[in-house]
């Protein structure tokens, strides 16, 4: 096999695209990975900007969550009708080019590319973010660690979009089912204690609140958590790699996707708060991701861990 067929994958004749096609149930990791990976930053960027009001920001955090899913239903619904209307890929570019011209078209493309840009780095942050939290001992080596994912994430997408997307099928259906268990388990706990949940292990101390709840500072709260949003035009843009009928099934798997990172994010939301977990400091000796201090508190470090 020749470094080419490594890098890119074999040759396909015309005559296979069809079969290059997917279902639903392979589009939710190929298409739909971004959104729900955020999943795992979203909350953590809105409890990071509450750092100044330690302990008080918690009582913030589930109504910023809940106006983010109000605005992530909104957009959903956007989304629904742009991939009735442009079943050939309606992303950003294409609807406002065609309905506002091409000044706009352009300004909607070069926006999109930023947030392509940001999705991946912020995606490969909390994912080394993770890894550290786990691994305290790699702290020093984060940005090595970043760079090596990068490459990692650029060599699988050399291969095209479906046979990049089967690499990452196992590694989001078992990160979704997980963190599923994770939050029943948590909300059953949090219920059968009336509200009082006890750690399974203990969790950083939130410092006394350090200034007060501005209306602006709510607001850059609710703007940082609105990452949890990120990636979910991916699937208006990729109408085209869907088995036919096309839009319905593009639509089903913006539902699927939607629906799932719904109940994440209202239930890392309700344990945050039930649990009193709240952001460390990026980049500092002692980081622990929300959703390492999430886990932890729930099922301890053992194995499922």
């Amino acid at each position: 096999m020749s470094l080419r067929d490594v890098l890119f994958g074999k040759w396909l004749a015309s005559s296979e695209e069809e079969h290059q096609r997917v279902g639903t149930i392979a589009a939710i990791p190929m298409l739909g990975l971004d959104a729900l990976g955020s999943a795992a930053y979203g909350p953590e960027a809105a409890l990071t900007l509450l750092l100044p009001l330690g302990v008080l920001g918690l009582r913030y955090i589930l109504p910023i969550s809940l106006l983010i899913i109000v605005l992530l239903y909104l957009v959903y619904l956007s989304y629904r009708q742009t991939i009735a209307a442009y079943p050939t890929g309606g992303g950003s570019y294409t609807v406002a080019r065609r309905n506002l011209g091409v000044s706009f078209g352009l300004l909607a493309a070069a926006a999109l590319l930023l947030d392509y840009i940001l999705v991946v780095a912020i995606g490969i942050s909390a994912g080394i973010g993770a890894l550290v939290s786990a691994l305290p001992v790699l702290q020093p080596y984060t940005l090595t660690l970043c760079l090596m994912m990068l490459a990692f994430i650029a060599l699988v997408n050399l291969r095209g979009v479906r046979e990049s997307g089967v690499v990452f099928i196992l590694p989001t259906y078992l990160f979704v089912a997980t963190l599923f268990a994770v939050l029943t388990i948590g909300v059953s706990k949090t219920l059968v204690s009336h509200g009082a949940p006890t750690p399974a292990v203990p969790l950083p101390h939130l410092p006394a609140a350090a200034g007060t709840a501005s209306l602006w500072l709510l607001l850059q709260s609710f703007a940082s958590g609105c990452t949890a949003m990120t990636g979910v035009e991916a699937i208006s843009n990729g109408v085209t790699a869907f088995r036919e009928p096309r839009a319905i099934r593009a639509q089903r798997t913006l539902t699927a996707v939607i629906l799932v990172l719904i109940v994440l994010l209202a239930g890392i939301a309700y344990l945050v708060r039930a649990y009193g977990i709240g952001a460390t400091e990026p980049g500092r000796a002692g980081y622990e991701s929300v959703l390492s201090q999430l886990v932890a508190a729930v099922v301890g470090r053992g194995v499922f861990y």
